[in-house]
């Protein structure tokens, strides 16, 4: 199980947890899950230059979702200024599954660069990364990347604010670090305490990922998300997942009704 310190509330337990969604400097320990939850909420997180407006999360797919289109045009709500997109030349469609090395490309590791907009000013997003086995669940707590949890055991992969100012969050990738028995990266996307400010994905646009090589800062693929419904809040963006011994990546696309919680019992990060 993992302890997140919080200033303002005391340790959650299953049956009063009201999210997973906040920002911490401090490192995890073991323990009951005491709070994931952002202080000063409800305006643009202050950890993003205001150009950019909010920071990300991530979340994973399921059937049961009632999707409902919203118009592209929908009025803002409280908006702040785009951010504006970086160029993307090599776009791929939702499960275009592509290998991530080719005969004249070598990858040692790739940065997943994130970025979205906002139409409601409320929305402050984040992004994750879980580090799963064969089996589709973490081998522990700390395989689990986040803005409370920066970095994996293994030091292969490691969350940041982009330092260039081009994209909102960036989960670098080192491939050569990983640890052996990890075959999949889930990237996701989390809208903060979602449900109690009946937030979801309808107010967010312009929600990419990026995945650039490491060594040379090259685009090697891109994908931007296609659809955005009002019973989603969390999203799974894409994966790296490791097929016959070649790392490929899959440009997921699939919401679910979850916050980041949920997104944490999918993968088996345990919650006291």
């Amino acid at each position: 199980m993992i302890n997140i310190p919080n200033k303002t509330t005391p340790p959650l337990s299953r049956a009063n947890i009201s999210s997973l969604n906040s920002r911490h400097t401090a490192p995890l320990s073991k323990g009951n899950l005491q709070s994931i939850n952002k202080p000063g909420r409800g305006q643009v997180s202050s950890s993003v230059p205001p150009q950019q407006g909010n920071v990300s999360r991530v979340s994973a797919q399921n059937s049961g979702v009632q999707q409902q289109t919203v118009s592209s045009n929908q009025t803002s709500l409280n908006s702040v200024p785009d951010m504006t997109l970086p160029a993307m030349q090599h776009l791929l469609r939702k499960g275009q599954k592509t290998n991530l090395a080719s005969p004249n490309r070598n990858i040692a590791g790739i940065k997943a660069c994130f970025g979205w907009n906002i139409r409601d000013a409320r929305c402050d997003v984040d992004a994750s990364a879980f580090l799963v086995k064969a089996d589709g669940k973490v081998p522990g707590d700390d395989w689990f990347v986040f803005y409370g949890q920066e970095r994996s055991p293994d030091g292969s992969v490691v969350l940041s604010r982009d330092a260039g100012g081009k994209d909102r969050e960036v989960i670098s990738v080192d491939l050569q670090k990983l640890n052996s028995g990890i075959q999949k990266i889930v990237f996701v996307v989390t809208i903060h305490e979602a449900f109690e400010k009946k937030l979801n994905f309808s107010m967010l646009k312009d929600t990419y990922i990026r995945i650039l090589d490491a060594g040379t800062g090259q685009e090697i693929f891109s994908y931007c998300l296609e659809e955005y419904y009002q019973n989603v809040t969390s999203m799974t963006i894409g994966e790296l997942y490791l097929y016959n011994g070649q790392w490929k990546f899959n440009p997921v696309g699939n919401g679910v009704n979850q916050d980041l919680a949920g997104q944490c019992a999918i993968y088996g990060v345990e919650i006291g």
